[in-house]
């Protein structure tokens, strides 16, 4: 066992307990269900703040190489203990101090320079800030929504800026970025006012950020290519394509509160982008977070697969008005994020392959895609 899986593992596990409460209680507002430990209603906190966010947190507090940034995702892995214990004031108050945290870690990383990804991760972290204080101060979840969608496109994009992963940058290439991302973050501020019109601005920016990652991402180039760097660019190809869904589906119906439209314009991000996304950045995170490599299977190909074809039949249900499609499509959601810990779970164990060169992160280059 790594050093660094004996540190950090504890703070995963509880990122860990989030995601699996958290979709448990996405399936229980399906009527997919029947009990769950978790209220239906924290399915969003705890996926997005208390899994992804204690992920995002731990990744950036290993970026930065300081001590004290650890407590940003113990913050976050606490706040999601308290969503589970019943206590849902307690816990968006530690989810705002876990962001608050990792806002700090940003801006002491910027003291090195306004590089422009860290400079947009520094924003998406303070949009997620402002996210968990609207959860704090007893605002919906669904006006808090646009502030994480910020957060999670925002990181990712920048991130890919961080890897070097995008192709040469011309004043076009930056303007044309920050043009979607100021149309993103200006979405989610004027829903705060006008839901329907924020949406459709934000839904503007999550287009124009899928079309420049479609154009400009090197994984338009090395989709071409064979093993760990095909099947990254694999999944970054088709989370980028639902981006562009969810983009679409907000400039159509604005801003839906509830119901199979909102089902379908959040998950064609949370599932379709973001899980993708994560899918494909196991492979260099995973070595650069808990030291271990992650040498590539034939077999991932598998749980990347199952989870579009299953995004795709909730979507189906969504729009088609049968229920039990998109539960099945949610459950079948659920089996290819299961399959995908499972498979990297055992990838990890063997590791037949040598090392490869470091990456900015510390994690093999070879495999950034």
């Amino acid at each position: 066992m790594s050093s660094e899986l004996r540190r950090r593992g504890p703070l995963l596990l509880l990122g860990a307990a989030a995601l699996v409460t958290g979709a448990w209680a996405g399936l229980a507002r399906l009527g997919a269900v029947a009990t769950t430990p978790a209220s239906p209603m924290d399915h969003g906190p705890l996926m997005v703040s208390g899994f992804l966010g204690t992920v995002i947190a731990l990744e950036r507090a290993v970026a930065a190489r300081t001590t004290w940034a650890m407590l940003a995702p113990a913050l976050c892995g606490a706040g999601a203990v308290a969503l589970l214990a019943g206590q849902p004031f307690a816990g968006a108050v530690l989810l705002s101090a876990g962001s608050a945290l990792v806002v700090a870690v940003q801006l002491t990383m910027l003291r090195g320079g306004a590089e422009l990804h860290l400079v947009v991760l520094t924003l998406a972290a303070a949009s997620w800030l402002a996210g968990n204080v609207l959860l704090a101060m007893g605002r919906a979840v669904f006006d808090v929504v646009p502030f994480w969608l910020v957060f999670l496109v925002g990181t990712i994009a920048a991130e890919r800026l961080e890897l070097n992963r995008v192709l040469p940058r011309t004043p076009f290439t930056r303007a044309s970025f920050l043009l979607g991302l100021g149309l993103l973050v200006g979405g989610a501020v004027l829903g705060l006012a006008w839901r329907d019109a924020g949406m459709r601005v934000l839904g503007a920016g999550a287009l124009a950020l899928a079309a420049w990652m479609l154009r400009f991402d090197v994984a338009r180039r090395t989709i071409r290519q064979s093993g760990a760097v095909r099947y990254i660019a694999a999944a970054l190809l088709a989370g980028y394509a639902w981006l562009g869904v969810a983009g679409a589906l907000a400039l159509a119906y604005g801003h839906p509160m509830a119901g199979p439209r909102y089902d379908a314009l959040l998950h064609s991000v949370l599932v379709g982008f973001v899980f993708s996304m994560i899918f494909g950045h196991a492979l260099v995170i995973v070595p650069a977070v808990l030291g271990l490599r992650v040498p590539f299977r034939e077999r991932f190909y598998v749980h990347l697969g199952l989870l579009h074809l299953s995004l795709i039949a909730r979507l189906a249900g969504d729009f088609s008005g049968l229920l039990p499609l998109r539960q099945a499509g949610a459950w079948a959601n659920v089996a290819a994020i299961a399959l995908f810990l499972a498979s990297t779970a055992l990838a990890a164990a063997s590791r037949t392959t040598g090392p490869a060169p470091a990456s900015p992160h510390g994690a093999p280059r070879a495999q950034t895609g």
